[in-house]
């Protein structure tokens, strides 16, 4: 029954062109609920601790924000994610009356922790999402308790099976590497049991700790240290991913191939790759980014504020930038180059450095083709550092 209900979900979401006072209107929405039960000290994410008594508030204020903002954002979307915080975290009812208010898409998306996902849940999420996107981060409990994390490796691996016995049969799993303490062989059984799991996706990020925060005051010498290896961890990730048959289709991220899927499906992350094609996007929730067009705005960080606003039947309070055409091509070309699929450039070469370019392209680095851009393997290990160059 639950494969069947979201298979409805998806048929309904067909393509629908929809346009608003300033243009087409965005086809990706964007849900933020900052709960958590404890903060993890390396987070910079809009994030509260406890607040239960809020949820209920806090939803009512998201679905007036959304009803404001309805006419920026396509009648049937093409996705709809919901991150944190920990989404998973809202109480039961909150969180149905939530994801049975949200608009139907092709790809629903929510974050999950593992301490969170009871059978109970896994049944409620089974009947209104097509994916899970499983905040695992490591399975070393040393690890685990350095980044601050609740979750302990049995816990994740009963989240798994219970989202997978509930029908969910797209689950992503979210790995840090580069952690202080984390060793080779750290990263190795980290990966080897993450695939153990089988999962549609996996997620795998270098640990990035802001300046100031107390998790680098706390590790500074030591993040300073990892920082030497993260070359060789980011090699090992995704040798390790690709063996297995996974598609290392963005920077992070790995999916299976169709080959290697059941129904041949194509199992990248359609929200996030919305972003990384640089496509418009409406949030809602506290904190949360949009880009429509020419303007980007986000809500303020601070949750009384936001729902007070909205409870007044106002918006909330935001902070506006205007996006001149130069710096969203120049976004689509540090975002879309972390793509493995070539890039088209129609419109996007008064943002290139062509001298630079053919200097990429004859070290091995940068494949150039017919109206497209790349990078080539090589040059996907070196990253950003490829990229920023190839800027006018």
């Amino acid at each position: 029954m639950p494969e069947l209900r979201r298979r409805a979900r998806r048929t309904a979401a067909a393509v629908v062109v929809v346009t608003t006072a300033l243009g087409t209107a965005a086809r990706h929405l964007y849900v933020h609920l900052p709960f958590c039960s404890s903060r993890c000290g390396y987070c910079d994410f809009v994030t509260v601790v406890g607040r239960h008594a809020e949820h209920g508030r806090y939803v009512d204020a998201l679905l007036r924000e959304l009803e404001l903002e309805r006419a920026l954002l396509a009648s049937l979307p093409e996705t709809v994610y919901l991150g944190g915080g920990t989404p998973t975290l809202l109480q039961a009812a909150a969180l149905a009356r939530l994801l049975d208010a949200l608009p139907a898409a092709e790809e629903v998306t929510i974050e999950a922790n593992p301490e969170t996902v009871t059978p109970e849940l896994a049944e409620l999420l089974a009947d209104r999402v097509d994916r899970v996107s499983l905040g695992a981060q490591s399975f070393s409990p040393r690890l685990l308790r350095t980044l601050d994390r609740v979750a302990q490796p049995d816990d994740v691996r009963r989240a798994f099976y219970r989202l997978r016995d509930a029908g969910i049969d797209n689950i992503s799993l979210d790995l840090i590497y580069g952690i202080p303490g984390q060793e080779p062989a750290d990263l190795a059984r980290d990966l080897a049991e993450a695939l153990a799991l089988e999962p549609e996706h996996v997620s795998a990020y270098e640990l990035e700790a802001k300046p100031g925060t107390r998790f680098t005051h706390a590790h500074g010498a030591e993040l300073e240290r990892q920082a030497e290896s993260m070359e060789t961890y980011f090699e090992r990730v995704v040798e390790t991913l690709t063996a297995a048959g996974y598609r290392w289709y963005e920077t992070a991220n790995f999916c299976r191939a169709p080959s290697r899927d059941a129904a041949a499906r194509d199992l990248r992350a359609k929200h996030n790759l919305g972003y990384w094609l640089g496509r418009d996007y409406l949030g809602v929730g506290v904190g949360a980014v949009s880009t429509i067009e020419n303007r980007r705005w986000r809500n303020a960080p601070s949750l009384a504020r936001y729902t007070a606003a909205l409870e007044r039947g106002g918006r909330p309070p935001r902070e506006h930038e205007d996006l001149p055409p130069q710096a969203r091509d120049i976004e689509r070309l540090m975002l879309g180059l972390r793509l493995d699929e070539p890039l088209p450039l129609a419109g996007l070469e008064g943002s290139l450095d062509e001298g630079e370019l053919e200097r990429l392209a004859r070290g091995g680095l940068v494949a150039r083709g017919d109206g497209s851009l790349a990078l080539t393997a090589r040059g996907r290990f070196l990253g950003g550092g490829v990229t920023a160059r190839l800027l006018a």
